[in-house]
């Protein structure tokens, strides 16, 4: 198939849905999500109106860190069920009109891989070289300084080779040689095995951190490291992350992808948001879509905001796309930090924002950190650096469909706490028309009938009195979004007439409008100007 043809670019117009199946909906009582629950869900899905489905890793697995962990890229755990079922999941979503991205993990696998027992057995094997090795360093220890994301030396030291091999993550998640081209190729095919069988693209994890430097140079220490930066934090990552080989992996990884028709490529990126423009390509494409968490990262004020946004859009190259994410599985749940009221003005930005929108399952009610007690932690963050807020299953807790004990998730005992407000779930929210859910549905569909709010030029206006302002245009078309940020009323000093389409509180017909107009506390809303 032809690279060229990319022109739909469905992703530009799409709402992107992460999903963790572990937590969407258990099917057959074990206390786990499956791809059989969340096939009985697609029908929310396209009531919602999301594009498209994120899938965290659904791959065969040890699961010592949520699934990241792959023993085989190209089976399906059975902990989700078999590739009939994934195959059933694929063909619904399509036919409902939603594509599916699947998490791609490039830089490591689980030690249960059969390729890292091959690299490990001997020197000698022809996979020897397919992961990063090193001969110990003079005192007999680990080669440099290079410290795990998870805590102490990212070397372990292997018995058969009588080397080091380097992680990353886990000692159980063994990093990849990329300079390897054999490695190359096997992880191009472990790609082209799920496009084969109709994905729509991927979501490359920890994108930016492929390559390590050749010469096993000492990080330096971080000048501003304290007793409140975490321990892996202490040294700056200067010879470990985005090096400037990795770009010439995304490039490689794209290249597999433009083998196929309209496919999409987003990835984590590292870095702050002005390093984030050359993850899109220079004189080769790389990502469609790098990852932005600027709004998740941002005071909630509407001076910071604006700035915020403003260097984002700067920093990306001219013709780009951008995006614009609010939730994840390993960011803490965004309505902890804004609260819940905030949570309809950042629903209507994330929608009414040039750019494509990512929210993680729940973002949509307002799901918050939940508590998880200690002997409930799952994450191997929290076990092994405790102390420094890195906890990542608070936002990993299962989805409430209802108010029941166990939520509607499952039958049987939940592998994380469900929230213990109750009355936060999908099945509430669907029946209360003002509801923050109701919000987002018609947000989405606004967004859809709107070619101003798809494609639109994006026309700041300078923030004042707690507002935060823009503009869409598109030919003759003119649309503004106003969003009060604090819990008093507030002037909206603009200028003209024309058409409110939506107010955040869900309580306003549309209807005739003319400016300045005066704001509710927490409230946003969206005007198309009369020409």
């Amino acid at each position: 198939m032809s690279a060229k043809k990319t022109s739909t670019a469905w992703w530009r117009d799409a709402v992107i849905y992460e999903i963790a199946a572990i937590s969407f909906q258990d099917s057959n009582g074990d206390g786990y999500g499956d791809l059989p629950g969340l096939l009985q869900r697609i029908d929310y899905l396209k009531w919602l109106g999301v594009g498209a489905v994120w899938l965290t890793p659904i791959y065969k697995s040890p699961d010592q860190d949520f699934g990241y962990d792959i023993s085989d890229f190209c089976a399906v755990d059975p902990r989700y069920g078999t590739m009939a079922d994934f195959d059933r999941l694929k063909d619904a979503l399509h036919a409902a009109g939603i594509k599916l991205i699947l998490d791609f993990v490039p830089n490591h696998t689980s030690d249960q891989h059969a390729w890292f027992q091959e690299s490990r057995a001997s020197r000698n094997n022809p996979k020897a070289d397919w992961y990063v090795w090193a001969e110990a360093g003079a005192n007999g220890g680990p080669p440099n300084n290079w410290l795990s994301r998870f805590g102490g030396s990212a070397w372990e030291w292997c018995e058969a080779r009588r080397q080091f091999y380097y992680h990353s993550f886990l000692t159980s998640q063994p990093d990849l040689n990329w300079r390897n081209e054999q490695v190359r190729r096997a992880m191009a095919d472990t790609m082209r095995f799920w496009l084969d069988r109709g994905v729509d693209g991927f979501r490359v994890d920890a994108s930016a951190v492929l390559i390590k430097d050749e010469l096993l140079r000492d990080n330096p220490a971080d000048p501003d490291a304290d007793g409140n930066t975490p321990p892996p934090q202490k040294y700056t990552p200067v010879f470990t992350d985005d090096r400037p080989e990795t770009m010439r992996c995304l490039e490689y990884i794209r290249s597999v992808l433009d083998e196929y028709d309209d496919r999409l490529v987003c990835g984590e990126v590292q870095g702050k948001t002005d390093r984030i423009g050359h993850f899109y390509g220079n004189d080769k494409p790389r990502l469609h879509l790098p990852l932005n968490f600027a709004l998740l990262d941002t005071e909630w004020n509407a001076i910071a905001l604006q700035a915020t946004i403003d260097a984002y859009f700067n920093a990306i190259p001219h013709g780009a796309w951008p995006d614009f994410v609010i939730g994840g599985h390993d960011k803490h749940r965004v309505a902890s930090k804004v609260g819940q009221a905030q949570s309809r003005i950042l629903a209507m930005l994330l929608m009414t924002i040039r750019g494509t929108p990512f929210l993680f399952a729940g973002d949509e009610i307002g799901s918050e950190q939940v508590k998880i007690p200690p002997e409930r932690i799952q994450d191997p963050f929290e076990k092994l650096v405790k102390g420094f807020d890195l906890n990542r299953d608070p936002e990993r807790a299962p989805l409430r469909w209802d108010d029941t004990e166990r939520g509607g998730f499952t039958t049987g005992e939940p592998w994380l706490p469900l929230s213990e407000d109750r009355s936060r779930n999908i099945g509430a929210q669907r029946r209360d028309a003002r509801s923050l859910l109701n919000l987002y549905r018609e947000l989405i569909a606004l967004r859809r009938k709107e070619p101003c709010l798809l494609r639109g030029e994006y026309r700041p206006r300078r923030a004042h009195n707690d507002i935060f302002w823009f503009a869409r245009t598109v030919d003759q078309t003119e649309i503004l979004v106003a969003l009060n940020l604090c819990r008093e009323p507030r002037l909206w000093e603009w200028q003209g007439s024309g058409t409110r389409l939506m107010s955040t509180y869900l309580d306003r017909e549309a209807g005739k409008v003319e400016g300045p107009t005066h704001l509710r506390p927490n409230e946003g809303v969206i005007v198309k100007v009369n020409r």
